[in-house]
């Protein structure tokens, strides 16, 4: 997958959402460069860097869910230039999570980034963790 135009890149995130919720991590897989600098930040911790670590991480990603469905977007903003872009997202989904029975929303904000590249836009940037609500300061210590 590689979309030449952004609103097609749009429609392609949103199915590698989609699929990740089912524990298929392909289609994120396709939508991410194979340039040495992407970088991953997913909802279970720690950073991933170049292709081949974002694979592994979002095959262990995908592993965590599945029976999932998407429930919808809140596109805070998004930025298109001549060559970057990027989406500042609430994604909901729903999915069985960690071996769990029961299917249970889920809410992540999510920072993506995007390059235009010669097969066409690229991912190259995700950060999506579950902080979605305001936290309390002491939030942020580690204990």
């Amino acid at each position: 997958m590689a979309s030449s135009t952004f609103e097609g890149l749009v429609i392609e995130a949103r199915d590698a959402l989609d699929r990740i919720v089912k524990g298929d991590p392909e289609g994120y897989k396709a939508l991410y460069s194979r340039a040495d600098d992407v970088t991953l930040g997913n909802p279970f911790g720690g950073f991933a860097r170049g292709f081949d670590e974002v694979a592994k991480t979002l095959e262990r990603a995908a592993s965590n869910f599945r029976d999932g469905v998407t429930t919808g977007f809140e596109t805070l903003t998004e930025h298109v230039s001549d060559g970057l872009a990027y989406t500042v997202e609430i994604e909901r989904t729903q999915a069985r999570v960690a071996g769990g029975a029961e299917i249970s929303p889920i809410a992540l904000r999510v920072t993506s980034i995007y390059r235009l590249e010669s097969e066409g836009w690229k991912l190259v940037h995700r950060h999506a963790d579950p902080r979605v609500d305001r936290q309390t300061a002491e939030s942020v210590l580690q204990r």
